[in-house]
């Protein structure tokens, strides 16, 4: 097995949204804001090569919004899941598999292409996508607050294309996403959303979505306000990190801009950063 991170561009968020309650006297030391209050956040997705698999974890916000959407966030850089996938050789037709942690817009808006004539279309044509029934069902009939996050054009194509599956939460691990120790549910950011765990070159890797956006977000009471259920994040991100530092996984992060991967460890503070590194050094 082979996995790769993929870059799909950079985006910009409000930095007290990204942090909550955290005062940004102490998030912009780690995350500097511009002078809208917007910080820069990736798009990092996963790749595994595993077998006659090809299993792609998230695919960033794609390029099917109108330039109004585009410009409340701020899409930049040079990455794109196309030019990232090229780089190792693959093109979308090559994707056996789409594992979606979650449906908000930055995490899956490349599942759908919107073609000339205005069209929308599965980016990745032979792939199986993979959700939850109870995460499906709160993303296609949304809370007003989270709505937003929510774009039917993201979603609703992949249900009528017939790609769609869905993961057992209380089942095992479908046969095709094998490469997968287990995948951890959490509540806390949306409902359900997914946090797969895999064994890697000796290691354990975890990819930790919404749970833990950035380096920047180990300390506990830094949640975001997104979240829909915060004192349900800071009990879930508590029992990851403490599983993390006692048995040294490493975290991939989805949405830090500068750091692709972190391993933890445990302080009298509580379990903080013990280093960073790129999935290529293991």
């Amino acid at each position: 097995m082979t996995v790769h991170t993929l870059d799909t561009g950079l985006f910009k968020l409000d930095g007290g949204a990204m942090f909550g309650v955290v005062p940004k006297s102490m998030w912009q030391k780690f995350n500097p804001a511009d002078e809208n209050n917007m910080c820069t956040w990736a798009m990092r997705c996963l790749l595994i090569e595993d077998g006659q698999r090809l299993i792609l974890v998230d695919n960033g916000i794609g390029d099917k919004q109108d330039q109004k959407f585009r410009g409340h966030f701020y899409l930049h850089g040079d990455d794109t899941l196309e030019k990232s996938l090229r780089k190792l050789g693959f093109t979308a037709p090559d994707i056996t598999d789409v594992f979606l942690t979650h449906l908000h817009f930055d995490h899956c808006g490349g599942s759908v292409v919107r073609t000339p004539d205005d069209k929308l279309h599965l980016a990745f044509p032979n792939a199986t996508y993979w959700s939850n029934q109870n995460h499906w069902d709160w993303a296609v009939t949304p809370n007003a607050r989270e709505k937003a996050s929510f774009l039917k054009e993201n979603i609703l194509p992949i249900q009528e294309s017939g790609h769609l599956r869905f993961i057992d939460p209380a089942g095992a691990v479908p046969t095709e996403l094998s490469c997968f120790r287990e995948i951890i549910l959490a509540d806390g950011h949306t409902e359900k959303m997914m946090v797969p765990v895999l064994h890697y070159k000796g290691r354990t890797l975890a990819f930790m979505a919404d749970l833990l956006p950035s380096a920047g977000h180990v300390p506990l009471p830094y949640v975001m306000g997104y979240d829909m259920r915060p004192l349900i994040t800071l009990e879930e991100k508590e029992r990851v990190l403490r599983r993390a530092a006692d048995e040294n996984w490493v975290l991939v992060l989805e949405h830090d801009a500068h750091t692709e991967c972190i391993t933890v460890q445990h302080t009298e503070k509580g379990v903080r950063v013990a280093d960073t590194l790129k999935l290529t050094d293991l």
